[in-house]
C-alpha cells in the first residue's frame, strides 16, 4: 500500500450558519473543547502520516494561520492556498491549490467537521479501484436532515439523493482521495463545486470514476451553533467545560455550563451560564448572562446575543 503524504485541507468557507460564532473566527479555528478544530485535524492527519498540508484561506485567515503557521508545531509542513476575492467551492478550491499540492494524488479533507475515520482502509479502498476519486461515507444517518450519495453495489457514486428521501444513501463524512486530474474540468480562478458539479460530469463520463469507501467511522458535523455545542460536551473528557488558563475570574465570579474562548474575563459577582464566551470578552462586575453567545463589541461592550434552540 502507498503512503500519502499530502493533504489539502478545505478551510476557506464562510461558515454562515454558525454566525455570529464565525464573525469572530473562521470556523476551523473555532475551539472544541479548549483545541481549534483545525489543530485537532491536523494532529489526526500527522498521527496518520500526513507530512505536508495545504489550507485554502478567504474568510478571517488570520485566525487560522495565527494558529497553524508553518505546522511545525503540529508536526507537519503547512501551506496556504489563497482565495480572493470569492470562495472558489469544493472543486474551484482544490483546482486553485494543484500547484501548491504537487502531488498527483491527495487527501481532501473538510476543515469543519471532525471524524475518527481510519485512513489505511480508505487508501488501499481508493488503490485497489483505480477510481479518480473516492469518498469516506456512512449510511446516512439523519436522511431527513441530511442530503446523501446514492452508491451502487460496486461502489460507484451514482449521483445525490435528496434530503428528506426515502432512498437509502449514504454521509459523506468529509474525508476523500483524489487525483489531481478530478479537477482538471474545474475552471481555474472562478467557483465550482464537486458533489453535483464536477464530479456529475465526471460520473457521466465515466462510471466508477467516483467511489465510495463505506465504513464505520464516527463523525461530528459543526454545521449549528447547537451542534458546536453538543461536539464540545461530547470531546471534553471532564464534561466540565472547562475554562481556558487564559481566563481570568474575578473575585465571586461563577461561570456554569457555558463554553469559554481565550482572553476572557469575568468581572467580580458576574454570572455566566449556559453561554458560548467568544475571544477577549470583559463580562462587567454583576453582570448576569445566561443561554447567550457573548461577543467583544465597540469599546469593549460585551454584546449579547440569545442562543436559539435547535432548528431555529
Amino acid at each position: 500500500m502507498r503512503q500519502l503524504s499530502t493533504a489539502l485541507l478545505l478551510t476557506a468557507g464562510l461558515g454562515t450558519r454558525l454566525r455570529p460564532l464565525t464573525e469572530v473566527r473562521a470556523k476551523p479555528a473555532i475551539p472544541v473543547a479548549g483545541q481549534p478544530m483545525v489543530t485537532r485535524i491536523i494532529r489526526w492527519l500527522a498521527g496518520a502520516g500526513i507530512a505536508d498540508v495545504v489550507l485554502n484561506l478567504h474568510a478571517l485567515p488570520e485566525t487560522i494561520a495565527s494558529i497553524v503557521g508553518d505546522g511545525g508545531q503540529l508536526g507537519v509542513r503547512a501551506r496556504y492556498s489563497w482565495e480572493q476575492p470569492e470562495v472558489l467551492g469544493s472543486a474551484g478550491g482544490p483546482r486553485q491549490a494543484l500547484d501548491i499540492l504537487g502531488a498527483d494524488t491527495f487527501l481532501i479533507v473538510n476543515g469543519d467537521t471532525l471524524t475518527d475515520l481510519s485512513l489505511r482502509p480508505l487508501i488501499e479502498a481508493h488503490d485497489a479501484a483505480g477510481a479518480l476519486v473516492t469518498m469516506a461515507v456512512i449510511p446516512n444517518p439523519r436522511p431527513e436532515h441530511y442530503s446523501g450519495l446514492h452508491v451502487a453495489d460496486d461502489g460507484s457514486v451514482l449521483g445525490v439523493v435528496p434530503r428528506g428521501s426515502v432512498v437509502p444513501s449514504f454521509h459523506f463524512v468529509g474525508v476523500q482521495i483524489a487525483h489531481s486530474h478530478a479537477f482538471a474540468g474545474a475552471p481555474k480562478g472562478r467557483p465550482s463545486q464537486s458533489v453535483g458539479g464536477v464530479y456529475a460530469d465526471l460520473i457521466d463520463a465515466r462510471q466508477g470514476s467516483i467511489r465510495a469507501h463505506i465504513c464505520e467511522a464516527r463523525f461530528w458535523d459543526i454545521g449549528t451553533v447547537a451542534d458546536y455545542r453538543a461536539t464540545s460536551i461530547a470531546f471534553d473528557p471532564s464534561k466540565k467545560l472547562s475554562l481556558p488558563a487564559s481566563t481570568v475570574l474575578a473575585p465571586g465570579a461563577h461561570v456554569v455550563d457555558s463554553i469559554v474562548w481565550d482572553d476572557v474575563v469575568i468581572g467580580a459577582g458576574a454570572t455566566v451560564a449556559g453561554c458560548i464566551v467568544t475571544d477577549g470578552v470583559r463580562v462587567d462586575d454583576g453582570a448576569a448572562y445566561s443561554d447567550a453567545i457573548l461577543m467583544r463589541g465597540e469599546g469593549g461592550r460585551t454584546v449579547a446575543t440569545p442562543l436559539k434552540p435547535e432548528g431555529e
